[in-house]
């Protein structure tokens, strides 16, 4: 009877998880697209939820811990609603972003080690590249690509966005 409540309950907590499941017919070949939908939906891979998967899918857990580590797409610890990522890959680098990301750090009280807004609106990260060089510097807010970016173009976006998301009430 304990082991029907909790079951029960992970379904309860999971429910999400499990139309996302539903989705990919339960397959354990589908682990990535799983993991990406995951994602989706909580902006980040809670360690539960990898849990959860690997006893639903009967995958080992280093099987799903070692997916979601490996692929650098996946976090495993919340990111804002807002995901900038400035590239510093070789072309933009040489063109200064650098600035760009002290810029946004200094402006939304950020580092390196603490990369993600406490109101969790915003996470800045640095990638490798993001394959635009003719672009660069070049940042990525979500999806949307902001070229030939410098420290004052990016503060005004970021701006604008809190703008936006005050004016709608979201956040």
């Amino acid at each position: 009877m304990t082991q029907v409540i909790e079951k029960q309950t992970n379904l309860r907590n999971f429910e999400k998880v499990c139309s996302i499941l539903e989705k990919f017919d339960y397959n354990p070949d589908k682990l990535i697209p799983i993991l990406q939908a995951v994602q989706e939906e909580y902006r980040f891979l809670p360690e539960e939820v990898l849990s959860f998967l690997s006893v639903t899918l009967d995958l080992p857990p280093a099987h799903v811990f070692g997916v979601a580590t490996f692929y650098a797409h996946f976090a495993l610890k919340p990111k804002g609603k807002f995901v900038i990522k400035v590239c510093d890959g070789t072309a933009c680098h040489v063109k200064n972003s650098i600035p760009i990301v002290e810029a946004l750090f200094k402006q939304l009280n950020l580092t390196y080690e603490n990369n993600t807004s406490q109101d969790m609106r915003f996470t800045v990260e640095t990638v490798s590249c993001l394959g635009a060089c003719g672009l660069a510097p070049v940042v990525v807010v979500n999806e949307e690509v902001h070229p030939l970016m410098t420290p004052e173009k990016m503060e005004a976006i970021v701006k604008e966005i809190i703008a936006l998301e005050e004016q709608n009430g979201t956040h």
